[in-house]
Order: C-alpha cells, then structure tokens, then sequence
C-alpha cells in the first residue's frame, strides 16, 4: 500500500486565503444588497405610477357635480329619454293587430290615441250604424291584447243622409 503524504499550508498561508474567502463573500453580499435596493426603488417607482393612474382613471369616471341648473337639464334630458324608451317597448304590433282584426268594412278609424303611462287607448271613429259601432267594440273586447273596452261617447249625423255614427271608445292593453 502507498504511503499518504500530507501537506498542510503554513498558518500564514490559510488565514489570508481564509480572509481572501471573507472578502469576496462580503462584495458578493454587497453586489446582492445594491440589486436588492435597485430593485425595491423600481417596486416602488411602479407602484406610485400605477397609483397615479388608477387616480388619474378614477376622476374620469368620477361623476361631476353639476350646477343646479345644469342637473335639472340632465334629469329633463333623463325623464324625456325613458318616456321615448317607454313607448319603443310598448306592444304596438299587437294593439295594431287587434284593432285591425276587430274593424270592418262598416267602421272607419278616424283617430288613434295611445296613453302609454296608463297603457290605454283611445279610438275614435265612424260607424255605418249602431250595430256596426258595437260590433265593432265588442270585437274589440275580444281580442287577446285589449281589454276593457267600452265607449265614450257616440252621435248620430242628423245631417248626414246616411245617418253615420261617430264615436270613441276607450280600451286598456295589455
């Protein structure tokens, strides 16, 4: 078997390496530290621009405090918009139906008057006689989207040799 030979360093030798190791570790630790702090400044600048932002974006979609005046415009503007809503949403092709399925050769409509609010409606028109006009307001009553239909006033033309009869009648929709 061989002999081992060991060579241990003078003690002058192994401390400055060991002192050697200590320092390059320390710039290592110091490198370490200035990115560590070059990074949490960046942190830090992206945080108050963000901050900025989101402030800069909340005052945009802030609502404005308007002047008396100026908010009464806008709820007028507001009120006039939701009526013009309103009556888009009304079933008018259905009340036109029903109307025109309970009319005859015998009635002619003269006037339509929606009350969109109290969802009725008032219907004036001419008639070849009584019967005719309640026919025609019975078929009315009827048909699936009016209900409550009853006249309001009707009057025979004395001058008219044909003797027509004009009414108007009321109906709700539904």
């Amino acid at each position: 078997m061989r002999r081992l030979k060991l060579r241990f360093p003078p003690e002058g030798e192994a401390r400055s390496a060991g002192y050697f190791l200590v320092l390059l570790g320390a710039v290592a630790l110091a490198g370490v530290l200035h990115q560590f702090r070059s990074a949490m400044d960046e942190v830090a600048y992206w945080d108050l621009r963000i901050a900025s932002m989101d402030r800069r974006a909340q005052r945009k979609t802030t609502p404005r405090i308007w002047s008396a005046q100026g908010g009464r415009e806008i709820k007028n503007e507001l009120k006039k918009a939701n009526a013009v809503m309103s009556e888009i949403d009304l079933p008018w092709e259905s009340l036109f139906d029903s109307v025109e399925q309970a009319a005859s050769q015998e009635v002619a409509l003269l006037s339509f008057q929606p009350d969109i609010f109290g969802r009725t409606v008032r219907i004036g028109g001419e008639a070849k006689d009584t019967s005719a006009m309640l026919d025609f307001v019975s078929a009315l009553e009827r048909q699936s989207a009016v209900k409550d239909a009853y006249l309001l006033k009707y009057e025979v033309k004395r001058d008219d040799p044909q003797r027509p009869v004009v009414f108007f009648l009321t109906a709700s929709w539904t």
